[in-house]
């Protein structure tokens, strides 16, 4: 037999653990994309930062190797739908770690409507209700390539497979009410302008002629606002 392999940690974790701004971000991210602990976005942020790190010792090396290296990491991140068909290295440092979450498994799972949640797709993952192609996969932090976007389904031996499954019924009618709720923000949206016209034009309307408002505006009995007949402000002798 030979020696065991080495398992090696695949992730490095922050050089300094108090950083507010820091914290307060991962925080967004756990509630966000629905993670477990923040070693899954330390994993993510290595993966990103391994390919920035290549880039920049790539952009100075010039040769055959260098170029082959060059082409296999651009494709690497093509292929994850990270970069376009003309992106150069220089595009590499212009991607963030959001960029990256969002081809995770558990994120496309929830993005394509298969769960009312991220915690639900979580939980679709790991417990083989998902495949890939007809292949299982049970690893949320799956990236999942551009070509496989469209093959993600349940298994088809899956309870979940079938369409008047109660969960599936209640993503369908999550899904109907929100998109019911955009239309009608949209339509608050452009009848907002309209509404002020008309509360602004009620005001005049109600308005005596020749009436003004404010502070220094006469009541009907001939006083100022704040003060007594005759001109006296109120409360005085």
């Amino acid at each position: 037999m030979g020696d065991p392999k080495r398992h090696r940690k695949k992730y490095s974790s922050p050089a300094h653990p108090w950083q507010k701004v820091r914290i307060e971000e991962e925080k967004q991210l756990v509630k966000e994309y629905g993670f477990r602990n923040k070693t899954e976005i330390w994993k993510m942020a290595r993966f990103l930062k391994d390919a920035t790190h290549q880039a920049k010792k790539l952009v100075t090396l010039i040769g055959p190797q260098a170029d082959k290296e060059k082409e296999l990491l651009l494709q690497r991140l093509r292929r994850y739908g990270l970069l376009s068909p003309e992106a150069g290295l220089a595009d590499i440092l212009s991607i963030t770690l959001r960029d990256v979450l969002e081809r995770r498994l558990q994120t496309q799972v929830y993005k394509q409507n298969l769960a009312n949640s991220v915690k639900q797709a979580r939980q679709f993952i790991t417990h083989e209700h998902i495949a890939i192609a007809g292949k299982v996969i049970t690893s949320p932090a799956y990236l999942v390539p551009v070509s496989e976007e469209g093959q993600i389904s349940f298994r088809p031996t899956s309870s979940m497979s079938d369409i008047e499954h109660p969960e599936r019924v209640a993503a369908r009618k999550a899904k109907e009410k929100a998109s019911k709720e955009t239309v009608l923000e949209k339509d608050d949206d452009k009848a907002t302008p309209r509404s002020r016209i008309g509360q602004r034009l009620g005001q005049r309307s109600r308005q005596r002629p020749g009436q003004r408002s404010g502070p220094g505006a006469r009541r009907p009995g001939g006083d100022r606002r704040g003060g007594a007949k005759g001109g006296k402000p109120a409360g005085r002798k």
